[in-house]
């Protein structure tokens, strides 16, 4: 699943009339760049979750040929966070295991390794994140790695990538429809040892900020020629 509901009001006036997720970045829209990495990592089925201007997010994606792969979409009329989203969206999901992506990150991070993770997800894992470095912009980070496990402790702390796996059951607690967040979620899971996680030290950004935007195209612009 990728998400991409957000209606990215740090990012304004650039999505007054576009997507986030159609921002261009290198180029190329940040949703097509997921796309093609999925579609190159061994995925073949993507639903697609949007709110603002979704109309112009199915119109350019179609039904995901040009990518091989099929993709469904499950709008919603008011955007429900990520949790609710997730929620939302598992009967198009239909499997006890996926993969989730946010549609504003940018990464190297291969999702080859995301999918060998949800293959070696234990029964009593519920989810599992990939963790990065703290950027500048969230020098506090998220969560603990201890080993394999995530907690929420407040010790050497990474930030939570927005890419992760999970099991459908993580989101029993919710109802259809409801607005939640995920972090609650995780949290209240943590203690239990059910969230395992793994550190990307990679290159990763989070699509934030115009500026933030603005420095990535030059970044790729720069490594390019």
């Amino acid at each position: 699943m990728i998400l991409a509901a957000g209606r990215g009001e740090r990012m304004r006036p650039l999505t007054d009339r576009t997507p986030k997720s159609m921002l261009q970045v290198g180029g190329k829209p940040l949703l097509f760049r997921h796309l093609e990495k999925l579609a190159h990592a061994g995925f073949s089925s993507i639903v697609i979750n949007h709110a603002h201007l979704g109309e112009q997010i199915e119109s350019a994606v179609g039904d995901g040929s040009r990518w091989n792969l099929t993709i469904r979409f499950s709008p919603e009329a008011h955007a429900l966070e990520t949790a609710g989203g997730i929620r939302n969206a598992l009967p198009l999901l239909r499997e006890p295991v996926f993969a989730v992506v946010n549609a504003d990150v940018y990464s190297d991070y291969d999702y080859a390794r995301l999918a060998e993770a949800m293959r070696q997800m234990r029964p009593a894992t519920l989810a599992h994140l990939v963790l990065v470095d703290n950027p500048p912009h969230h020098p506090a980070g998220d969560f603990s790695l201890d080993g394999d496990l995530v907690r929420a402790g407040t010790n050497e702390r990474l930030t939570f990538s927005g890419i992760g796996a999970y099991r459908a059951a993580l989101f029993d607690p919710i109802a259809p429809g409801c607005k939640h967040s995920l972090a609650p979620l995780l949290r209240s899971q943590m203690a239990l040892g059910t969230i395992s996680g793994e550190h990307f030290r990679g290159a990763w950004d989070d699509i934030g900020t115009p500026q933030r935007l603005s420095d990535l195209n030059t970044r790729l612009r720069q490594t390019q020629n």
